[in-house]
């Protein structure tokens, strides 16, 4: 029986792998899903199996079948319901139990270590630090998911920080006093302290950071879920939570630093809260732009000549629910012969690839969907570019002003383009809180109306004019 649980687990880690594989592909990615919790639900049936034929049924056993059977059901109800534009705080809420998985196992195993009078110190180390990280993992990912539901602002004061410092360490130091028995804490005491810390910590980190910077936070909680799965898979010598754990913070790390280096900033700027400094240019560009108005009518005529066309959407496309009227726009136009393309910037939304997820969920065709590098050498070719609900994304002060916050970000060149046109309900800063030089452009126009009335009308306007 043994056999069959190692063959069991070996398959699913190599259907993680596989899956893993087929993820990076959006063409594949459901699949990849799918394989991945195959093999998760051949581990899970074969382990509860192994449990019973080990022994007689107990109350654990039914306890632990009754949980697996609510947390299915709930989490494909909370799934089915979750809408598309809702799904980073969803992402949020699964990471969280995730995390809070990982601090109650370490409790749990803390009290078995503390009861059977183990003197391991390595592994009453692994322990406690695979209960911390999922602690953090826990109370931040709750946090994220109050931010994002628009519950909680940003919290950015002196006391946060030094909170936040005076806390990571505590938690360093705290094992070592009791470790050389300058503090004389039993092992629960210890876990108790710790946890508390932990948990105190994952909301002081999570407080400061802004909305915009949510994709970031969002991928380090996931791989901090990641490393104290694989912890607990060590505590309890299980190669399938070791290697899962591993894959997922591996993957949450290096998702981290690619984010951060598409905004130009290093890990620690982000989760400080804050760009780097500058008042100058936001002033100066405030007072120098001209900004040209354009009117539903008059894109929806320029988008009837064009021959080529992008759709540059950001994260109030999401707020206003209008990624299906951009598919109508879409489908519209090219009955006509017009190219249409979708850019992506990486961080785009408020989770890693908030904006392909939103686009996939109104049937736009991968195709369509073009990254940022690959097209900004061409976006000369574009018509027309319109800029739905991004901001700090295209803003040409990322390449052309030093003194300005986001200076060196790389961004989507939507200036290059014959026209752009931005949809967007007024005036607003983006999240680095600086004036967007694009609409101050020659080439550059502003409908000011929400995304879903505005590409509504356009549409409207197309068929009036028999397009």
């Amino acid at each position: 029986m043994t056999i069959l649980l190692e063959v069991s687990y070996f398959l699913a880690m190599i259907s993680f792998i596989i899956g893993l594989k087929f993820l990076s592909s959006p063409q594949h990615a459901k699949l990849g899903n799918i394989i991945a919790g195959g093999g998760m639900t051949l581990a899970i049936i074969v382990t509860v199996y192994h449990t019973f034929y080990a022994g007689p049924v107990t109350i654990n056993l039914i306890l632990i079948i009754i949980a697996i059977l609510l947390g299915t059901i709930l989490g494909r109800r909370m799934s089915d319901k979750a809408e598309m534009t809702k799904m980073p705080q969803l992402v949020s809420y699964f990471n969280a139990m995730g995390g809070g998985c990982a601090l109650l196992l370490g409790i749990i195993e803390g009290q078995q270590l503390y009861l059977g009078q183990n003197t391991d110190r390595v592994a009453e180390v692994v322990l406690m630090t695979a209960m911390m990280i999922g602690a953090t993992s826990f109370s931040g990912s709750v946090i994220a998911y109050l931010k994002l539901s628009g519950k909680v602002k940003d919290i950015r004061t002196r006391f946060v920080s030094i909170a936040s410092r005076l806390l990571i360490i505590s938690m360093i130091v705290l094992p070592f006093l009791v470790s050389f028995e300058v503090l004389h804490l039993n092992l629960i005491q210890e876990i108790a302290i710790l946890g508390s810390l932990a948990t105190i910590y994952g909301l002081v980190f999570v407080f400061p950071i802004g909305g915009a910077d949510m994709p970031v936070v969002i991928s380090l909680l996931n791989s901090l879920t990641g490393v104290a799965t694989a912890l607990a898979g060590i505590l309890f010598h299980n190669l399938l939570m070791i290697s899962g754990g591993i894959f997922v913070g591996s993957a949450g790390v290096l998702l981290t630093l690619l984010m951060c280096k598409a905004m130009n900033r290093s890990l620690w700027n982000v989760l400080a809260g804050n760009f780097k400094n500058s008042g100058s240019s936001t002033s100066s560009s405030a007072v120098e732009m001209e900004i040209k108005r354009t009117s539903i009518g008059e894109l929806a005529t320029n988008l009837a000549f064009s021959s080529k066309v992008a759709i540059i959407p950001g994260y109030g496309l999401a707020v206003a629910q209008a990624q299906h009227l951009c598919t109508q726009l879409e489908q519209l136009l090219e009955t006509k012969g017009v190219e249409v393309d979708y850019i992506i910037h990486p961080v785009a939304g408020r989770m890693p690839g908030h904006m392909n997820v939103l686009l996939a969920e109104a049937d736009v065709h991968y195709d369509k969907l073009r990254e940022m590098d690959e097209v900004n050498d061409s976006m000369s070719s574009y018509d027309v570019s319109i800029v739905i609900g991004a901001n700090d994304v295209v803003n040409p002060a990322a390449e052309n002003d030093s003194s300005s916050p986001i200076f060196g970000m790389p961004i989507i060149k939507a200036y290059n383009s014959k026209q752009v046109v931005v949809i967007k309900r007024g005036m607003s800063k983006g999240y680095a809180g600086v004036e967007n030089s694009l609409f101050g452009e020659d080439n550059c126009q502003l409908l000011f109306a929400d995304a879903k009335d505005a590409l509504s009308g356009v549409i409207g306007e197309l068929k009036t004019l028999n397009f």
